[in-house]
């Protein structure tokens, strides 16, 4: 039976599934699949959230738009796994809170610090600290240094207001002072999910701003092409990752 909001069906869709959030970074990852994208199959595409199975290398894989913001990854994430997913990569875009992190580097997360209310939804305000899977973390780490692609590794925070159009500046003070590296808007809803499922989940983003609270800052942007090129250069990382 298909999904409310995913209209696949079982068998549909890869055990291993890439989660960007963006509709049209999912048709650019399926055009580097096995025979590029008149070789991938559409397997969703109401709502805009276009969804796409293939191979890559021979090995089953599926792409998957989340959308924006944790609420709609978790309910993509619910529905793909429903569906037979069990590896889960977040692959998508993060704000650095540290000033010595560059501008189209990627950041591979640990664990992401719950600030968004569908976490806390879940857990019904109780502590939990929403953790990536370290294997498929490590194949991460591994293939980025393989290629020679720079990245970091640690803590985030999911955040529910995109960071730039908060009415106060400082909001993410308080995880910057305790060591997270960077702000996104979907992990910590990811990796509750996975885990409270038994899946497998991780989370790397290509640093598209910087906000290092530093009184003289310049905020700083990716431009389109930038951007382009590091997140074409995330896609080499995580198609060529050996996730077991």
């Amino acid at each position: 039976m298909p999904q409310i909001h995913l209209h696949a069906e079982p068998g549909d869709y890869a055990p291993l599934v890439l989660l960007p959030g963006d509709p049209a970074r999912a048709t650019a990852i399926a055009a580097r699949f096995d025979g590029g994208l008149p070789a991938a199959r559409q397997v969703n595409a109401n709502r805009g959230l276009l969804g796409y199975t293939g191979t890559i290398n021979g090995r089953p894989i599926s792409v998957q738009t989340s959308g924006m913001g944790a609420p709609s990854i978790a309910v993509v994430t619910e529905e793909v796994l429903r569906l037979g997913a069990r590896q889960l990569v977040r692959v998508g875009t993060t704000g650095a809170l540290r000033g010595d992190l560059q501008l189209g580097e990627m950041v591979i997360a640990t664990a992401s610090s719950p600030t968004d209310g569908t976490t806390q939804t879940f857990m019904a305000g109780k502590p939990y600290a929403p953790a990536a899977d370290f294997a498929l973390t490590h194949a991460l780490v591994h293939a980025a240094e393989k290629l020679g692609a720079p990245f970091h590794v640690g803590p985030i925070a999911t955040i529910d207001v995109f960071s730039h159009y908060h009415p106060d500046p400082n909001f993410v003070a308080p995880w910057r002072e305790a060591g997270a590296l960077a702000v996104e808007m979907e992990a910590s809803a990811l990796f509750y999910l996975a885990a409270a499922r038994g899946v497998q989940a991780a989370c790397v983003g290509v640093v598209v701003d910087i906000d290092s609270g530093e009184a003289d800052q310049e905020h700083t942007y990716l431009t389109h092409e930038e951007l382009n090129a590091a997140v074409e250069r995330m896609i080499d990382v995580v198609l060529s990752a050996d996730f077991g």
